[in-house]
């Protein structure tokens, strides 16, 4: 019967695996995309990268302003998140099965997490466009709506599977909702949420450069301005610099999980 079974999935793993190659190959043709061309341009990639994309002496004299627009861009993206988490915990307590106040509710709560969530950051930047213009605050409401609905998402998942029998323990007990929210859900949560946030902190830094790009502010809009005038030294600064504070930001933020789980 063992034998049969693990015979039955083995061909479904082909077929799944034949389905995605035959699709692939598909787009191939219908893109008419090249695949020894794209190969083949790889070490022509390398050698105009080496010669050209690193820093110099001259490049070293914007790094002040590189820092700024670093500092900027970073200041952004915490602000951001952490605003967004706040409204995140607030629907989530509100949208999920074990705090949900009635379905109806909980349901709108869940929807304006999934809008938020599936509209790509880039998107939001360009729809806020026509209304905030190129500012920084453009780009702070498009990382603001994409971390308020990925955090609300995972904040429902975190309550509901964290705090279901200390929820139901102090139901048992006669224990008011706020108490239950405060004495339980929270104290439970608080650690897989802080790992969340940290998370999220660390994608808006990636892409608050693409949102400096579109609206103007921050290191993405140094990059675009050095790129854009074959200042490819500077421009390979910025990506030095981007390279460094994630790294940076990644070890301290893995420190602090270590530390609250």
């Amino acid at each position: 019967m063992s034998d049969k079974f693990f015979a039955r999935k083995r061909w479904q793993s082909l077929g799944i695996l034949g389905i995605i190659v035959a699709l692939a190959i598909m787009f191939i043709i219908i893109t008419e995309f090249s695949i020894v061309q794209g190969f083949a341009s790889v070490p022509k990639a390398i050698t105009w990268a080496v010669t050209n994309f690193y820093p110099n002496a001259v490049s070293l004299e914007k790094l002040p302003s590189i820092l700024n627009k670093l500092v900027e861009t970073v200041l952004i993206s915490i602000a951001s998140t952490t605003v967004a988490a706040v409204f995140a915990g607030f629907f989530a307590i509100m949208g999920a099965k074990t705090t949900r106040v009635n379905l109806f509710i909980a349901i709108i709560c869940r929807g304006f997490g999934t809008i938020f969530r599936n509209i790509d950051v880039a998107a939001w930047a360009l729809i806020l466009l026509f209304s905030f213009g190129q500012s920084a605050l453009t780009g702070w409401l498009a990382l603001f709506f994409v971390s308020f609905g990925f955090l609300t998402r995972v904040f429902i998942e975190t309550i509901d599977e964290s705090s279901t029998d200390s929820v139901e323990a102090l139901r048992a007990t006669g224990a008011g909702y706020f108490a239950i929210i405060f004495q339980s859900v929270i104290p439970s949560c608080i650690p897989a949420m802080i790992s969340w946030i940290l998370f999220m902190i660390e994608t808006n830094i990636r892409s608050a450069t693409l949102i400096g790009i579109l609206t103007g502010t921050g290191i993405g809009f140094s990059f675009n301005l050095y790129y854009k005038s074959l200042n490819y030294h500077a421009a390979s600064l910025v990506v030095l610099a981007i390279v460094v504070s994630i790294f940076t930001i990644e070890t301290i933020s893995n420190y602090v999980r270590r530390v609250i789980i």
